[in-house]
């Protein structure tokens, strides 16, 4: 499983250089350029030219690369770009609709993070999620609403995306992937929200989400840190654990099940 941390995933677009620096600084665990939605048709070549200008003169920069989708005429030259550049760490597909699409992205040398944007994505998921070389999994709620027919925003369009977070949960699960990552928060001027949201999706099992505006990445790590009441709680169960079989803390039974959720918790406020 690859484990490493990202609960924020920063999108910048590829045609605004300027932003680059200001985002390997906001704090957010991964920065992604943005070839594809952020960037017009006739600037999809200067974005790359942007990034690997701005690599050069970073050597330290680390960024990953949303590149145009596989049917786009940009891709295969996406492709050439993240294979060349030693500071691209990571490659993610839009518009993933099958394993030989995400296959083709792998071979980059780097990870692949596949958006699942579309009903053929969600049915290729089983293979998608095996594909040697994906990282984990994300959607893209808007891009899916609308594939589907669902009104975005609307309670039963969340009962909808719901059955997609569960796909992508259970067939990360099985591959073996780190949790996937939740789809954009649209509005950037509505941090209680984003917090409900971010927490919301921690609940079913997503460890982080994609952003799309510095200022909602402290909000995104705020949520996902474990309270100082879940950090005490989590130290007493693992002080209490070497005893044998279960035991009761706080009036509730401790098991392996429980004693594993304090371990994760502390690993969560460690990463904080």
């Amino acid at each position: 499983m690859n484990d490493h941390l990202m609960r924020s995933a920063l999108f910048v677009p590829g045609n605004r250089p300027e932003r680059f620096a200001k985002a390997l600084t906001s704090g957010a665990d991964v920065v992604i350029v943005d070839f594809e939605d952020a960037v017009q048709a006739s600037d999809k070549a200067l974005a790359r030219d942007n990034l690997g200008a701005f690599l050069q003169a970073t050597p330290t920069g680390r960024v990953w690369v949303r590149i145009n989708m596989a049917s786009h005429a940009q891709h295969e030259a996406d492709l050439a770009f993240c294979a060349s550049q030693s500071g691209v760490c990571g490659v993610m597909l839009p518009k993933a609709e099958s394993a030989e699409q995400v296959a083709r992205a792998a071979t980059t040398g780097q990870p692949v993070l596949p958006i699942i944007e579309s009903a053929l994505g969600l049915q290729a998921l089983a293979a998608i999620s095996q594909v040697s070389g994906v990282d984990r999994l994300t959607y893209g709620g808007l891009d899916m609403s609308l594939d589907l027919g669902l009104i975005a925003g609307t309670a039963g369009a969340e009962c909808m995306l719901d059955q997609v977070r569960f796909a992508l949960l259970l067939h990360s699960r099985l591959a073996g992937l780190a949790p996937p990552l939740e789809t954009v928060y649209a509005r950037i001027d509505d941090p209680v929200g984003l917090e409900h949201f971010v927490l919301s999706s921690n609940n079913k099992g997503f460890a982080g989400m994609l952003c799309i505006h510095p200022r909602q990445v402290e909000v995104v790590h705020r949520a996902l840190a474990p309270t100082l009441t879940q950090e005490d709680w989590a130290r007493r169960v693992l002080a209490s654990a070497d005893q044998p079989g279960a035991f009761q803390l706080d009036g509730q039974m401790v098991d392996a099940p429980v004693i594993q959720r304090a371990r994760n918790i502390l690993k969560a406020a460690n990463n904080a």
